[in-house]
């Protein structure tokens, strides 16, 4: 089985880089597969050719998706699987219009385009995001609620999002495209998405840095681990395309907690001295954002199909702590 994976050099590209090619098998569209080669795309060259080393099946491939030769080398070693991870997060993406149509669009229709020439339909797994949801007052939705995004980011996604749908509708690819909750905590500098602050006000304290906390204590956040994300990755590329039916979005679940609930955890998992260096610094900018988005979203089609979330924002800070040590 050859697999494509865009946005490799990313944080969560890396990691399923790094899990495929340790197995020796995955499931795949309910079948059990042999790993063969793995195609790392991304703009990034340099930590693309560090994720290549050492792992003889992993060959990079620099450039983005809107290059020609990309795109024919894509199309050329005919996979079975691609893993679409590639993105301009939400805050470069409303800063920068253009980048963001291109990059969260254009290379999404690119890379499909690409698949039309293929002789056949490879499984197509398109990371999406709940950003594609609004609602009044940080409320409570469900997986039906229509997406109504207030957001250059959740718009580009929810047509990403319709794109896969029409595409395996015409036996183009096998789609399925998932709405990952926030992920937290990230490893690795802050980035410029509205959510970066549910990872640094935790990520930072633990690693002796201050931390700027832009929202209230009260605002509450759908949240999934790094881990609970590539589990979620692989677990949607296994599943059997009969189950999703002619619906290929999935709505994923995640842990509902508040800001305040974070920080409290914090300090009683790792010191009150450790969350007392966050430091609130009101940024009307993101509060504008973050005040749109669900504060919890029931799954029960995703749940029905084996996704489960972390048991609790304990875990996910547990998470990082042993990451932190495997990488000291």
């Amino acid at each position: 089985m050859r697999i494509v994976v865009t946005g490799a050099a990313g944080f969560i590209g890396r990691m399923v880089v790094e899990a495929l090619d340790k197995a020796e098998t995955v499931m795949l569209d309910g079948a059990e597969r042999r790993v063969s080669a793995i195609l790392a795309v991304d703009i990034a060259a340099e930590p693309l050719a560090r994720l290549a080393e050492g792992r003889a099946r992993v060959h990079p491939l620099p450039g983005g998706l809107l290059d020609a030769p990309v795109l024919t080398r894509i199309a050329s070693d005919a996979p079975d699987l691609i893993i679409h991870l590639a993105a301009v997060v939400s805050g470069q993406a409303e800063a920068d219009w253009d980048l963001g149509m291109a990059v969260n669009l254009q290379g999404t229709l690119a890379l499909v385009e690409a698949c039309r020439r293929m002789a056949r339909p490879p499984v197509f797994v398109f990371s999406s995001s709940v950003a594609v949801f609004s609602c009044a007052d940080n409320d409570t939705i469900t997986e039906d609620t229509l997406p109504a995004p207030r957001s250059s980011y959740g718009t580009q996604k929810l047509m990403g999002e319709l794109l896969v749908r029409d595409a395996t509708r015409r036996g183009i690819i096998r789609g399925r495209a998932l709405r990952f909750p926030t992920i937290s905590i990230r490893p690795g500098a802050p980035n410029r998405a509205a959510s970066s602050f549910a990872s640094g006000i935790l990520r930072e304290p633990l690693a002796g840095l201050p931390a700027a906390l832009p929202v209230g204590r009260d605002l509450r956040l759908h949240l999934a681990s790094p881990d609970k994300a590539l589990d979620y990755t692989l677990r949607a590329c296994a599943l059997d395309q009969a189950a999703l039916g002619a619906d290929t979005t999935l709505t994923l679940p995640g842990i509902t907690v508040t800001v305040g609930q974070m920080i409290d955890t914090l300090a009683e998992v790792a010191g009150a001295d450790v969350a007392a260096r966050i430091t609130p610094e009101p940024d009307p900018a993101i509060e504008a954002i973050v005040a749109s988005w669900p504060g919890e979203i029931l799954c029960p089609r995703a749940r029905a199909l084996g996704f489960e979330p972390n048991t609790g924002i304990a875990a996910l800070i547990q998470e990082h702590r042993r990451r932190m040590e495997s990488a000291a």
